[in-house]
């Protein structure tokens, strides 16, 4: 009996895929976050169903937090007999609007600023466009931010207010916001991994930003010398201009180009330390 002889093929060897740091100034490579995607959108999940998990009102939070501070600022401005800027506007609609794009940044930067800390298993485990950590946060403020636009869509039926023809002008505000939002909360998250007790400071400083911004008065409250400076602040325009296409207010085009390009600035910074620094993160995480 003849012995069968079969010919056994070697495997062909794989390529050798080597991880290394990069040296210098490194810019941000889109095309590697696209790769990524579905990581991206896995960390959103996650952060979304520990955000609302073991919750009574689950998502209701995204609702009751402006709700409860509008509640709050309009009672103040009763309690002061003053209103706290001069429109025909009702002041709760007003505050809200307001609040609507101010929680927005607020969360993207307080829970963005400790994502790379409170992801620091994965990244010293696993290669991946460390970026992806933070902006997962402005996927989860993204739907707070859509179940408050239904709450305020609400709301303009209830006083019989309509959106003006300006309302179109709001894709580019939506922008102008997201810039600012991923430029601070990359720029934050990476300081906080070298430094500490910056996540300390987040609160605080988060709180100190929001009496800094339009929200509980009108822009043209500020002197018209000093206006431009104080739009240097990026939330500054897009929170008046979030207003001025929602209700219908007055629309300061310096406020609001001076803002837009703050927050171009402000994104480019944030981006560009964040890749300048994140080569450490698995390192000192």
């Amino acid at each position: 009996m003849t012995p069968i002889t079969r010919e056994v093929s070697e495997p062909e060897s794989l390529p050798e895929i080597v991880l290394e740091p990069r040296s210098g100034w490194a810019a941000l490579d889109l095309q590697e976050l696209w790769r990524h995607r579905e990581l991206a959108y896995y960390l959103a999940w996650r952060d979304v169903k520990v955000r609302y998990k073991q919750t009574v009102l689950g998502a209701s939070w995204a609702v009751l937090q402006p709700l409860m501070k509008t509640m709050m600022f309009t009672f103040l401005s009763h309690v002061m007999q003053r209103r706290a800027e001069a429109t025909e506007l009702p002041y709760p609609l007003v505050t809200f609007a307001s609040l609507l794009a101010w929680q927005f940044f607020e969360y993207s930067v307080s829970t963005g600023g400790q994502s790379l800390i409170a992801s620091a298993n994965l990244i010293s485990k696993v290669y991946f466009p460390r970026l992806l950590v933070p902006l997962s946060t402005i996927g989860v403020g993204l739907i707070d931010m859509s179940v408050g636009s239904v709450v305020l869509a609400l709301m303009m039926i209830f006083y019989h207010v309509a959106p003006p023809l300006a309302v179109l002008f709001l894709p580019v505000l939506l922008f102008g916001l997201l810039l600012a939002s991923v430029g601070v909360a990359s720029l934050v998250s990476a300081l906080a991994v070298t430094y500490r007790d910056v996540r300390f400071v987040i609160p605080f400083i988060v709180q100190i930003w929001m009496f800094a911004c339009p929200t509980l008065y009108s822009i043209d409250r500020i002197p018209e010398n000093w206006r431009a400076i104080y739009s240097l602040n990026p939330m500054a325009g897009i929170i008046g201009g979030f207003r001025a296409c929602i209700l219908g207010e007055t629309l300061d085009p310096l406020s609001l180009g001076v803002s837009l390009v703050s927050s171009v600035v402000v994104f480019v910074i944030g981006i560009t330390y964040f890749r300048r620094v994140e080569k450490r993160f698995a390192d000192i995480v």
